[in-house]
């Protein structure tokens, strides 16, 4: 195949293209920093410097490439991870704006399926949406990106399928190796009673469900990309100390993750359980991390 991968430099983007390589496809990786043309180029892709939200140098830049099938990896957050909801900003943009470029390019150039990576977090997002307009505006962005595809698949005008990744996690991820840095110290605390049910997914794991996606799947449909097993934020914690050697963590009422960290700690006490059935049955597809502690014990066995 001949993959258009849009944002091929982020957390996902990276191992994604190497696995597209590996598979011996050949593959276009945007950027919209020339600083990370050499990276591109090292992983064995060919690297297009382009801003998404510029249409025509966009358009421009797919029909260049005449993929056969279109990835949507852009984003805009901090290195981290958003910590608040104004971090989602810039993403929000792309997920809206870029999105419509980018299916207009992809339509033009002729290419057969768009592949888009959502997040599926948005299932919480009535919920959410009561207490923060800014949050209300990210929920908003993420459907506007799912919708526009999906409309696009009923019109028949392209291939769609979304993919809602889980939490990301894995070596590679900078939260990740921070998350291992504070945890070795003693510095990433636990939440007291926490009962949150996050789902997550390893990324080598998402990068194998998106090249599933190139060609199966079932065009028009949404599937969660998560792992066989929801944790809360205080499982990984604890997980984290026990694989690391460190001290048991220290634990912290709620209320003090609230005060100083709001918008993370809305999003770890979320209740979020998710199969990835679906997934598994028309992707032909399985997480080879089945949950956090092995994917974790990789993570950290890789950084030794």
């Amino acid at each position: 195949m001949n993959v258009f991968v849009a944002g091929g430099t982020g957390a996902i983007g990276v191992p994604l293209v190497r696995a597209l390589v590996a598979g011996n496809h050949r593959v276009f990786a945007t950027t919209r920093s020339r600083d990370k043309v050499s990276m591109i180029r090292a992983l064995g892709a060919t690297p297009v410097v382009v801003d998404a939200l510029d249409a025509a140098a966009l358009e421009k830049a797919v029909r260049e490439a005449a993929p056969t099938h279109v990835i949507h990896q852009l984003t805009a957050l901090p290195k981290n991870g958003p910590r608040r909801a104004t971090d989602l900003r810039p993403t929000n943009r792309l997920r809206d704006e870029g999105t419509r470029h980018l299916l207009t390019a992809a339509i033009a150039a002729g290419a057969q399926r768009i592949v888009i990576g959502s997040f599926a977090l948005i299932r919480a997002a009535n919920t959410m949406r009561r207490i923060d307009p800014e949050i209300t505006r990210a929920a908003d962005a993420v459907e506007s990106m799912e919708s526009q595809a999906l409309d696009a698949a009923r019109r028949g005008d392209i291939e769609a399928i979304v993919l809602r990744y889980g939490l990301f996690y894995g070596r590679g991820n900078a939260a990740t190796e921070e998350m291992i840095a504070l945890a070795r110290k003693r510095w990433l605390p636990r939440v007291r009673d926490d009962k949150g049910q996050l789902p997550w997914i390893h990324l080598d794991d998402a990068a194998m469900a998106t090249v599933a996606a190139l060609d199966h799947g079932r065009s028009g449909s949404v599937y969660d990309i998560v792992d066989d097993r929801p944790a809360s934020f205080s499982d990984v914690v604890a997980e984290l100390a026990v694989i690391t050697g460190a001290r048991p963590p220290f634990s912290v009422p709620s209320w003090v993750m609230r005060l100083t960290m709001p918008y993370l700690s809305r999003m770890f006490a979320l209740q979020l359980p998710l199969s990835n059935r679906d997934a598994r049955r028309d992707l032909h597809w399985a997480p080879k991390f089945p949950s956090y502690r092995e994917g974790l014990r990789q993570a950290i066995a890789r950084a030794a």
